[in-house]
């Protein structure tokens, strides 16, 4: 099983922006509560650092080239 990347996270990100503007914090907050009610803890995390990026990309922290580092 292949690991997911910081610039995977980055690209994912950014193409969530760029899809639901601002709604992408909205949808990735409902997707760790809904891990988080059936338990999943691993998914609930990785949306979490999900939505950490996709909080840095709203906000203009990150570039769209960058992705190395993680919360």
């Amino acid at each position: 099983m292949s690991q997911i990347t910081a610039e995977d996270l980055t690209q994912i990100a950014h193409l969530l922006v760029d899809r639901h503007g601002a709604q992408a914090c909205i949808y990735a907050t409902q997707a760790v509560e809904e891990m988080e009610d059936l338990g999943d803890e691993p998914r609930a995390e990785a949306w979490r650092a999900l939505r950490a990026v996709i909080v840095d990309a709203i906000e203009g922290r990150l570039d769209r080239r960058a992705g190395k580092s993680l919360h």
